[in-house]
């Protein structure tokens, strides 16, 4: 392992990075103590976003290699990585965030709730918990997120809930939405990363991950839900919609849909679902009556930190593949959940598909790891940002305690190792 000096200023600065999604709460105490509206307000403001941590510390990495191995080699490393999954995401955020979309999902969801014997508000609870997730193995997980992310905050997070309501619920999102799209090979994205180079089709993904983790995603709903029952069982339901769901047209939800369909369709082809996505912000604007504003700064942002991921991430081959390739099946399902953590799942699993002459069980141990760690921190799962942006107003001045949501996350982690493991 001879890493070059750019290799180690990557790793470093990542390592920076990580360390800097702790720090975001101080920096947003330090804007306080500047006036408002002033350059170091807003300095200090931006440096306290967790969506922007990665995308600022990448533009500092450009900024070195330019001036260490020059522009245009540096031109060159960039034009290599893979830009695809942050614009998709941002596409599909995007869409899956309008009033149409949630709509259709809330009325699903509400739908469902009816055929759970539980009290009301339980149903719905679990049922979001449930369902939510598990659409990502169909609309994608970052669609699936920002779908659930919005019907939580509409129902449970705008109104007087609890500090430890919001992180179990955050918490068992991120876990389940992590898991809840290994159905298919096609919406995960540490699945994705694998999916074509090792032959996991729709048939095995069903047999060796789908059942695991539907189990596992109705476990963690259930338990958050009984674990928060009192409260539960408090609230009443509520209108938050400026808009009447009921006076939105059957047509409008249904081009909406049709456009997130198309989205996902092509999300592995950025020139076709970018112009796609365009046709979707003129229909927009002509069916604004029954729109509320786009999410485009929370979209942007989470392509933002994404992009940042990928360039920082082209640095950390050198020191992750020998710790991937010293471990045996157990170590590696445990240490690749631990890994997951501090790193982008995908980036793991796709470290891993680059590795010749696998064994089947160290394939599965590597994506069973990827999986079940991607809900303990903010960048273990691709799709966190957006459920994070979504919700981060609402946990106070300090935003998400990293590792409040690291250690709430743990136990929906444990059982999501375990029935991958051991089932």
């Amino acid at each position: 392992m001879n890493p070059s000096p750019t290799e180690i200023t990557g790793a470093v600065l990542f390592g920076l990075a990580i360390l800097h999604t702790f720090a975001c709460s101080r920096f947003q105490h330090l804007s306080h103590r500047f006036k408002s509206g002033s350059v170091f307000e807003n300095l200090f403001h931006l440096l306290s976003e967790v969506e922007a941590v990665f995308g600022i510390w990448a533009g500092i990495l450009v900024l070195f290699m330019a001036c260490q191995v020059g522009l245009p080699q540096t031109i060159t490393y960039l034009e290599k990585q893979n830009f695809t999954e942050p614009m998709f995401v941002f596409a599909i955020m995007t869409v899956a965030a309008t009033t149409p979309v949630i709509s259709v999902a809330r009325g699903l969801i509400l739908l469902l709730a009816k055929a759970i014997p539980l009290h009301r508000e339980l149903s719905i609870y679990f049922t979001s918990l449930l369902i939510g997730p598990l659409l990502g193995s169909f609309i994608t997980e970052p669609a699936a997120m920002t779908v659930t992310a919005i019907l939580l905050l509409k129902r449970y997070y705008e109104r007087d809930v609890s500090s430890t309501f919001k992180y179990v619920t955050i918490a068992v999102l991120f876990v389940n939405v992590s898991i809840g799209g290994t159905l298919t090979p096609f919406a995960a994205p540490p699945v994705l990363m694998v999916a074509n180079a090792w032959n996991w089709d729709l048939g095995f993904m069903l047999a060796n991950f789908g059942w695991k983790a539907a189990i596992a995603v109705a476990i963690n709903a259930f338990l958050a839900a009984m674990i928060l029952k009192k409260e539960l069982l408090r609230l009443e339901h509520f209108e938050t919609s400026p808009v009447r769901e009921s006076a939105i047209p059957a047509w409008v939800k249904v081009l909406h849909l049709a456009f997130l369909v198309l989205i996902v369709t092509f999300s592995h082809h950025a020139i076709i679902f970018m112009g796609i996505f365009l046709f979707f912000l003129g229909v927009t604007d002509l069916t604004k009556q029954w729109q509320e504003a786009l999410r485009l700064r929370e979209s942007l942002l989470v392509a933002f930190f994404l992009a940042g991921l990928v360039v920082l991430g082209g640095f950390q081959q050198w020191w992750l593949t020998p710790i991937i390739r010293s471990l045996t099946e157990t170590p590696l399902f445990l240490g690749t959940t631990a890994l997951t953590s501090i790193t982008d799942n995908a980036a793991l699993t796709y470290l891993g598909s680059q590795i010749a002459n696998l064994a089947d069980a160290f394939k599965y141990a590597l994506v069973a790891g990827a999986v079940a760690g991607g809900g303990l921190t903010v960048i273990a799962n691709a799709p966190n940002p957006a459920g994070y942006s979504i919700l981060q107003a609402q946990f106070g001045p300090d935003g998400i305690s990293p590792l409040r949501l690291f250690l709430t996350a743990l136990p929906p982690t444990l059982i999501a190792m375990s029935c991958l493991w051991f089932l």
